[in-house]
């Protein structure tokens, strides 16, 4: 009997402050979406990352005839020699436990590649002289990849040393300044819910200031009559969270399964479903929580006036 009252007290508050409880599901709506397009992005670059840092390679590149770095003798190729000393350092003790397994390209083998990869008019004018013999070296944990940058950097006959996952860079910069600035939003619409979900339980207490007068003269507690007016602010965001939840599934199920995945084809993995029904329990508990706490201080303090 006691929970259908104080039940029926937040429904009949929520219908006295219509278009402000309107005003907080959409607040929060917006808010909790950006919040979860946030969670969705870092979730999508640590998907990206992991998966390239597993088949990203470091390079070295061998010195060609047309090569004018300072480690290469002009007009001449990688001798025999340092070609033997880079395979060398790779077996050794201090670096081989790094590597996962490498491949040596010839020129020949870089020719014919490259061949695959342009037009066939370009034959006339490309030789495998032009191209670099070269070392690709998957490594067991690609954050090393320092240390056989700094193994072979200015190495005699080594013309230069690439990681691939720098390349790759740049775009996880931009999405993570994206992340930001969708947490900033983010940020800044869940303090203008939190102070109108404040805002609304504060005028709804002045409007039923009679009857908290008369709860208080019969002997009920603060705790009885505050609750009501933190589950309207509950209520309210609890239905601004779960259209957010519904904005989450609908961003992954048509923005990235049935859009991105099939126009950008260069990234192969993508966040899906299951990624999405992680989100809105978190989402949903930052609406609740939020809101529960922000109606609670503010009837708090009505109390205290």
């Amino acid at each position: 009997m006691r929970f259908r009252l104080i039940l029926g007290e937040a429904l009949s508050g929520l219908r006295r402050n219509a278009s402000m409880v309107i005003s907080i599901i959409l607040v929060t709506f917006v808010s909790l979406t950006f919040v979860g397009a946030a969670i969705l992005m870092q979730m999508q670059i640590g998907t990206m990352r992991d998966y390239w840092a597993d088949r990203a390679q470091v390079t070295v590149y061998m010195c060609a005839p047309v090569s004018t770095a300072a480690t290469c003798t002009t007009g001449e190729a990688a001798t025999q020699e340092q070609v033997d000393e880079v395979q060398a350092k790779l077996d050794s003790a201090a670096i081989a436990p790094l590597i996962r397994d490498s491949r040596f390209e010839t020129q020949e083998e870089a020719y014919n590649n490259a061949l695959q990869l342009f037009p066939e008019d370009y034959a006339d004018v490309l030789s495998p002289e032009q191209f670099n013999e070269s070392y690709s070296i998957n490594l067991v944990d690609q954050r090393q990849s320092d240390v056989i940058i700094e193994a072979f950097a200015g190495q005699a006959g080594v013309e230069e040393v690439k990681d691939q996952l720098q390349y790759l860079e740049p775009l996880f910069s931009g999405l993570t300044v994206a992340t930001y600035i969708a947490v900033g939003i983010a940020g800044l619409m869940l303090v203008a819910a939190v102070l109108l979900i404040a805002t609304t339980i504060r005028l709804s207490a002045f409007a039923r200031r009679r009857e908290i007068g008369i709860m208080r003269l019969v002997g009920a507690s603060n705790r009885f009559i505050q609750t009501p007016f933190i589950l309207e602010g509950v209520f309210a965001a609890f239905i601004g969270s779960v259209l957010a939840s519904g904005a989450v599934v609908a961003i992954v199920h048509f923005g990235v399964n049935q859009y991105l995945r099939e126009r950008i084809d260069f990234v192969t993995t993508w966040i899906g479903m299951s990624d999405a029904w992680v989100v809105i329990p978190v989402i949903i508990v930052i609406g609740v929580v939020l809101a529960a706490i922000s109606a609670g201080f503010a009837i708090r303090r009505w109390l205290r006036a």
